[in-house]
């Protein structure tokens, strides 16, 4: 069973303060490229009505070239608190990027500084960031310049187990003026692979002033009460966890507030959360929404009698009305399944 100390429910009752701007929730849902788009981000919302929330990271050099904004940059005017993370290692374009930001109505500028991906990577951005500390420096700099909202990094702890750099790298982003840093205990060689170094999240809390957020192999309830307190965390963001989970962030951030834990969701409510999820993105996107719902729904098809199965069908699905289809199949199928057991159990307790 979870339980959350005394000391450690006093410490997240209050709202997490990021400059000048305050949040009623210690509980993030992480930037998640291809995922975190508005569809997602509502969903999420629902059920963590406080939380911040980030969009998709957004290229600072494809903006300065293009006369629109890129839709994984749209907010809805309501969606708040909400941050739009930028990536690139020019500051130029990372200012001029994070106007662009502001203007589109973010509360909070992030700057990707932890992405492990080649491509980001092989052009400066994302955690290539962490060898070239001068160029992270003088990009928080001038983001923090442009805009007058608090600017946050999000981080790893280093290039590899034999440079783990992150104390000396995050007081450079404090020092840079950084309001906030969000550290994933993995370094970019580790990608998602092995168990997040929690203690080095605990080692940058002894060395901040500033907001602190730990990541990393939170998913469940029990493992961010766990990683708060191991590191005096001053918050978690939830990253993979959410993934056809969109439920997470809020159970997490009801058990810090009340020391309760939310009932999970049936199979049957997880399924009728990813059909709105497909119809939504449907209707937002076209048909490349429907594409991109296919990941979407397997990842919501998972544990529960016959999830395989319907990972196969639907993650192959050409339209909408396919996809809906199987989803309602799916559903049915365990309804059924489940009145059956009722009416067994119903004839056993006759007998």
């Amino acid at each position: 069973m979870v339980s959350l100390s005394p000391t450690l429910q006093a410490r997240l009752s209050t709202p997490l303060k990021i400059g000048s701007f305050e949040v009623k929730s210690r509980v993030l849902q992480s930037p998640l490229s291809g995922v975190t788009d508005m569809v997602f981000r509502r969903l999420v919302r629902r059920y963590a009505p406080d939380s911040m929330m980030y969009t998709e990271m957004v290229n600072a050099t494809g903006l300065h070239y293009v006369k629109e904004l890129p839709k994984i940059m749209e907010v809805d005017p309501n969606e708040r608190p909400i941050s739009i993370q930028l990536f690139d290692c020019r500051p130029d374009f990372l200012a001029e990027a994070a106007v662009m930001a502001v203007k589109e109505g973010a509360d909070t500028v992030d700057i990707n500084m932890g992405c492990p991906v080649n491509k980001i990577t092989k052009n400066g951005g994302g955690s290539s960031l962490l060898r070239q500390p001068e160029t992270a420096e003088a990009i928080v700099r001038s983001v923090v310049k442009a805009v007058d909202v608090p600017v946050t990094v999000k981080t790893r702890i280093g290039w590899t187990d034999k440079e783990i750099t992150i104390l000396d790298f995050a007081k450079r982003m404090e020092d840079a003026g950084a309001q906030m840093i969000t550290v994933h205990g993995r370094t970019r060689a580790q990608g998602y692979n092995g168990a997040a170094k929690w203690e080095w999240i605990a080692r940058v809390k002894e060395v901040l002033s500033i907001p602190v957020i730990g990541n990393g192999d939170i998913f469940s309830v029990e493992a961010a009460v766990k990683c708060l307190e191991q590191t005096g965390a001053d918050g978690v963001m939830c990253s993979r966890g959410t993934l056809g989970y969109p439920f997470l962030v809020g159970e997490v951030d009801h058990f810090i507030k009340t020391g309760q834990e939310l009932p999970p969701p049936t199979a049957i409510q997880r399924l009728e959360c990813a059909r709105e999820h497909l119809q939504a993105l449907w209707e937002y996107k076209g048909d490349r929404g429907v594409r991109q719902a296919r990941k979407h729904m397997t990842w919501y098809a998972k544990g529960f009698s016959g999830a395989a199965e319907l990972r196969g069908q639907l993650s192959v699905i050409e339209t909408v009305d396919q996809g809906l289809d199987i989803i309602d199949r799916g559903i049915n199928k365990i309804a059924t399944g489940y009145q059956s057991e009722l009416e067994l159990e119903s004839d056993f307790q006759f007998a």
